[in-house]
């Protein structure tokens, strides 16, 4: 078993195209949608406590973290469906059900603050005791986020994959059931971690392309004929995924570059995201374009590194405050970029700054729709938006003619 799963691991990291190369190690949402989503999580909790919460899944906080979830795309499609609400079914029942919706609050208050496996453990072990309707081992998936080293993701592809790899016969809708997969994949995990990850995002994203069949155990595996069509086009799929992702990190990309240019010709010392600083475009690198150190912000550990990882910072010169943050989306993203730019505001906002989503011209009225929801308006963070075009065609005319941060209200949109 030993020596084919490293094969099988090997297969897994050496395929460019598999999750652990284009979700798991080489995409910076993942990285950024942690303190996001725990951001998140906290004002469900809140929502709960001064009952804010809403009798339904739309326009509540809990969508905001599962949808912000969905944006990781591939191991996370499908994260958010067992969290509708579904009326005639009374499920799952934490939207009408007082006492199951404290008690749902309070099991992710309980996570969030938990230090210890044994905890995280006795809390699941309490929920799945509450017997409440619909509301199964599809918390995982938040849960991951809160400790990705303790609890692996879960859903129907990663069990289907595990029962593969492993010849079981594990159930999708048991936390008892979760629980015991969780223990043998904790256990393969550790015996194989310098091949995979204490992350257990890796081998989640392992047994979820042996789930999708991308990942095909052995050379004797016969396929029929629907299942080979349906495999051809899920890696057809899944390569033009890839090619859709590398145009989009292309204009990712150049609009980063429009907000350097235009934030050093007002006048600022802008920087790029830490994970960005390598990048180019037009043969402009950003290491050249950006400040050598950032700035000393007094933040905690983990909220700097997210601070650095905000698309672009302009700072008021020579000193270590910021002017205007910006958070440049794609065309699949825009749940993600709002929470990061509102946990930003909480942080370091004294009053002067402004926070600006970038977006894509065909998302315009996505984000005008997001920007509007409560779980939004409520938390008092004015957020603009600009679209690539209008950034694109008035790049240079903002840095001849402006005098400072305020030309950006030229371009900008609110709602």
């Amino acid at each position: 078993m030993d020596s084919n799963l490293s094969k099988i691991i090997r297969q897994y990291k050496d395929d460019k195209q598999s999750v652990y190369n284009t979700w798991f190690i080489n995409n910076e949402e993942r990285l950024k949608a942690f303190r996001s989503i725990r951001r998140g999580v906290m004002q469900v909790v809140d929502d709960i406590k001064s009952k804010k919460f809403p009798n339904d899944f739309k326009g509540s906080s809990l969508e905001f973290v599962l949808t912000c979830i969905t944006e990781q795309k591939q191991v996370f499609e499908g994260a958010s469906h067992p969290f509708y609400w579904k009326p005639k079914l009374r499920i799952p029942d934490i939207y009408e059900n007082e006492a199951n919706k404290q008690a749902f609050g309070q099991f992710l208050e309980n996570c969030l603050n938990a230090k210890s496996e044994e905890q995280i453990n006795k809390e699941i072990i309490r929920l799945d005791s509450l017997k409440i309707k619909g509301l199964g081992p599809s918390v995982a998936s938040i849960l991951y986020f809160l400790h990705p080293t303790i609890i692996p993701p879960f859903n129907t592809a990663i069990i289907n994959g595990f029962n593969a790899l492993f010849k079981d016969k594990k159930k999708l809708g048991s936390w008892s059931e979760y629980l015991k997969l969780r223990e043998v994949m904790i256990d393969t995990n550790s015996q194989n971690r310098s091949e995979l990850s204490s992350d257990l995002g890796a081998i989640a994203g392992l047994l979820f392309e042996i789930g999708t069949q991308k990942l095909i155990l052995g050379s004797d595996i016969y396929l029929s004929e629907p299942e080979r069509k349906k495999l051809e086009k899920l890696i057809e799929k899944r390569q033009a995924d890839v090619q859709q992702e590398k145009e989009e990190e292309n204009l990712h990309t150049e609009m980063q570059y429009h907000l350097l240019k235009i934030g050093s010709a007002l006048g600022y010392d802008v920087i790029a995201a830490s994970n960005d600083r390598s990048r180019s475009h037009s043969g402009n690198s950003f290491s050249f374009m950006s400040l050598q150190q950032f700035p000393e912000i007094n933040l905690d550990k983990e909220t700097l590194n997210t601070v650095k990882l905000i698309d672009v910072l302009w700072f008021q010169k020579n000193t270590n405050n910021v002017i205007a943050a910006f958070e440049v989306e794609k065309s699949t993203s825009i749940y993600s970029g709002i929470l990061r730019l509102t946990d930003l505001s909480y942080t370091i906002a004294d009053g002067d700054e402004v926070f600006y989503l970038i977006v894509p011209d065909k998302r315009e009225k996505d984000v005008c729709l997001q920007l509007c929801r409560p779980a939004i308006k409520q938390n008092n963070v004015l957020i603009k938006y600009i679209l690539f075009s209008e950034l694109r065609s008035h790049c240079d005319a903002l840095c001849k003619f402006g005098e400072s941060h305020h030309i950006m209200e030229k371009i900008a949109k609110a709602v």
